[in-house]
């Protein structure tokens, strides 16, 4: 039994609920383990990640990257394809635009050097990426295995890079200079300032225009269309006269650049300078986002709400709990990739069965 035997709604909304509801189950038992109550420790982070103002400007901050990695995963996901990398993507899209304000942002104005830093990071994300997609096209190198190689591989260009040529003369954090005003990216709190002082920016907006951007681009272009074909079958995509190694590579670009635009938002939104592991594993997270969310836009907007919520919620929960540690949400993240993942037809048999019940 899969997902092909249930209704459209079934396998969009049902079944992803379901695997999210396990997972938060098992992470309740595991918090009554730690000496805690489920019930008041869900409270505690629903208040501090969405009830509270400021709370849930800090998780539409997370959000918006997380829609960025998700989207990467996803876009190549849509080509069959699954892109671990989105980490390393993101990093050296961090490094893309940091080259450009390092180098423009005593000279050019705001309105034409924050474009052009976005469009630094999403160059070297598409360019980080695209060495995976074309050993893969052109190689039959398998992508989940070069990608998570380059991730590593970023990890450690990065940390030489910053280390050798980035810090400024005199200092000691291991980041680079403090960007020109002109490079931070504008706050929303002046639109909406019952947010309160977080560090949502336009990074927001940025990413819901993605969101946008993606789903008319999967679902209403011959591009899309042809995108989607090789995914689901690559043999009838080839006779249909589809250029297989073509769109595995634009296919992996694409989502490096998107990676990369993840960068935007923690590097000229929040921290303002360059520094080591700025991620902090988003791109990780955007693997989980994406397969919660199933490819659709409306679902990677939630799922990138939902984990915003987790490290938000975590983060004041586990400073009133300190039995809670914070790792725990790193569990329940890995719970719920887990349950979204690789066991997300879990319910399938069940809910195909109750339905047919019904019909009869």
């Amino acid at each position: 039994m899969n997902q092909a035997d249930l209704p459209r709604w079934a396998t969009a909304f049902a079944l992803p609920l379901l695997n999210l509801l396990s997972a938060l189950l098992v992470a309740a038992g595991v918090i009554y383990l730690l000496g805690e109550s489920p019930l008041e420790s869900l409270g505690i982070l629903l208040n501090a990640a969405v009830f509270n103002p400021e709370g849930l400007g800090y998780t539409l901050f997370y959000a918006a990257t997380f829609i960025f990695t998700g989207l990467s995963v996803s876009i190549a996901m849509q080509a069959g394809l699954f892109n671990i990398g989105s980490e390393g993507q993101m990093y050296l899209g961090g490094l893309g635009l940091t080259l450009v304000l390092l180098a423009f942002d005593a000279s050019l104005p705001a309105w034409l050097l924050i474009p052009l830093a976005i469009a630094g990071s999403a160059i070297f994300g598409a360019a980080w990426a695209f060495l995976p997609g074309y050993l893969q096209a052109k190689r039959g190198s398998h992508v989940v295995v070069t990608t998570i190689m380059f991730n590593f591989i970023a990890a450690s260009l990065m940390n030489y890079i910053i280390v050798s040529f980035l810090i400024p003369a005199g200092e000691q954090n291991t980041a680079s200079r403090v960007f020109a005003d002109s490079a931070w990216l504008p706050k929303l709190n002046g639109i909406l300032p019952v947010l309160g002082e977080t560090p949502l920016n336009i990074s927001f907006i940025m990413a819901l225009l993605a969101l946008v951007i993606y789903g008319i681009a999967v679902w209403r272009t011959t591009w899309g269309y042809q995108l989607r074909a090789t995914g689901l079958n690559q043999h009838a995509a080839h006779y249909a006269g589809i250029s297989i190694s073509k769109t595995i590579m634009i296919a992996m670009m694409i989502s490096g650049a998107l990676a990369g635009l993840a960068s935007v938002n923690s590097v000229m939104g929040s921290t303002h300078y360059l520094g080591l592991n700025f991620p902090a594993g988003a791109g990780f997270i955007g693997i989980a986002v994406a397969l919660m969310g199933r490819q659709h836009p409306i679902g990677i907007l939630l799922s990138s709400i939902l984990f915003g919520a987790l490290i938000q919620g975590g983060f004041d929960l586990s400073l009133e709990k300190p039995n809670i540690p914070t790792e725990t949400f790193i569990f329940i993240q890995g719970l719920i990739i887990l349950f979204c993942g690789a066991m997300e037809n879990l319910y399938a048999p069940a809910l195909s069965a109750l339905l047919k019940r019904k019909e009869k």
